[in-house]
């Protein structure tokens, strides 16, 4: 089996060059699990400045980016331009890009077919909202969602899957280690049923919704929780924390 595990922080529309300098100088300094891929988010104007700044044993990612390499689409950025920044991975199909922006499940295929036809790896998002959890239909949720990744995906090793709740994402409420281990169970069987076991066996899911210092260790040690996306907690100094949870 031997999944690396994967810890992103999200860094989202936060921080500035000195605040964001200060907790690169702290990432660089820590002692960090090696058995650990590190992967930072930064808002698309530091991608540059975190690229420099950050130790080269951090990868960098992109919030988000379009599906074509150029053109007439103000205000986008291309993976082609992210890999010109030195920066390898791009976080797609994150809830607030499909809930605030209204991004659909289409056009974030279409997005991780380019990211990844344009040599980029992708962190895809999924999850369910509050209302669909209630209504019993989360599974239904997800493989949808999955499933319109899936078909734009040939090679599943640039790929890392992020299950995160709506309903935890910075609200303070994460699924219990339980709801967890059992969302990522379930895809890792759609997985096999609709890709290939040795896809459902590789690829890695990752848990986001306000995963801390505090509740890193009992989700890590969940059989099929391979890392975490961190939202706030990317921010401080208990990041660190958050990727040596396995340590």
């Amino acid at each position: 089996m031997g999944r690396k595990f994967f810890v992103g922080g999200n860094w989202k529309l936060n921080g500035d060059k000195k605040s964001l300098g200060e907790l690169i100088d702290t990432m660089n300094a820590a002692k960090v699990d090696a058995n650990v891929d590190v992967v930072c988010g930064a808002p698309s104007i530091y991608l540059d400045f975190a690229r420099t700044k950050l130790d080269a044993k951090f990868f960098v990612a992109a919030q988000n980016c379009y599906k074509v390499s150029k053109g007439a689409f103000t205000g986008e950025i291309s993976p082609a331009m992210i890999k010109d920044c030195g920066v390898k991975w791009v976080i797609l199909g994150h809830s607030e890009r499909r809930h605030v922006f209204g991004e659909s499940d289409e056009l974030i295929g279409q997005k991780t077919a380019h990211a990844l036809e344009s040599g980029l790896c992708v962190i895809a998002c999924i999850g369910e909202k509050l209302d669909e959890r209630e209504a019993g239909i989360t599974e239904k949720v997800v493989f949808a969602q999955t499933k319109v990744i899936a078909d734009n995906v040939k090679d599943w090793s640039k790929v890392v899957l992020a299950y995160e709740p709506v309903w935890a994402i910075g609200t303070g409420k994460t699924a219990s280690p339980q709801q967890a281990q059992e969302v990522h169970d379930k895809l890792r069987g759609w997985l096999k049923t609709n890709v290939s076991e040795d896809v459902a066996n590789s690829v890695r899911i990752i848990y986001g919704g306000s995963v801390t210092g505090a509740t890193c260790k009992e989700l890590a040690s969940q059989k099929d929780v391979d890392g975490f996306l961190v939202g706030g907690a990317s921010l401080k100094p208990e990041f660190i924390e958050i990727i040596n949870a396995k340590a």
